[in-house]
């Protein structure tokens, strides 16, 4: 594990401690990358409850409750789908705060409307709507996949630390 990513889990970590919560993943595209980030820290079950990769469509049904509607009418790789990844993470685990990854890391599977390189992420917390975004990342397939695993976890960092400044 490189030191960018290292060090994106240990400031992951200690925000998750600051709050005493615990993070769930579902990934498709990355494959368990952010899992294995995240648990590449000593302590981290202190902070990471489980991950779940998802990679077919089948599994996302099955293991998360992504309904077969919303991958039909959206797409897999849509917000709508990251949403319901996020959302269902959340409701299988015993954690407070889920992110979710589903995207085209190519060199095939692209399309004109989604193109290789096109990410949906998701990030959800008990009590408060989904946030979710696409980015798209440009590269060989390994580095779509980093450059999601980076910006998963700096947006999950960036949403813990604002979160962290509201409460008294």
């Amino acid at each position: 594990m490189d030191a960018e990513l290292l060090q994106l889990s240990h400031a992951v970590g200690l925000a998750l401690m600051k709050q005493e919560a615990l993070l769930t993943c579902a990934e498709s595209c990355t494959g368990g990358w952010v899992a294995a980030v995240v648990t590449a820290s000593a302590g981290s079950s202190n902070w990471f409850e489980r991950g779940f990769v998802t990679y077919s469509d089948a599994s996302k049904q099955e293991m998360l409750g992504v309904p077969a509607a919303t991958i039909s009418t959206h797409g897999a790789v849509s917000e709508e789908t990251a949403c319901a990844m996020a959302a269902g993470a959340q409701a299988h685990s015993q954690a407070q705060i889920a992110l979710a990854i589903t995207g085209i890391a190519g060199p095939g599977g692209g399309s004109p409307g989604k193109p290789v390189g096109t990410v949906c992420f998701s990030w959800c917390s008990e009590g408060k709507a989904a946030i979710s975004e696409t980015r798209f990342f440009s590269g060989e397939r390994e580095q779509v996949r980093r450059s999601a695993v980076i910006h998963a976890l700096t947006g999950l960092l960036s949403r813990l630390e604002s979160t962290a400044k509201t409460v008294p």
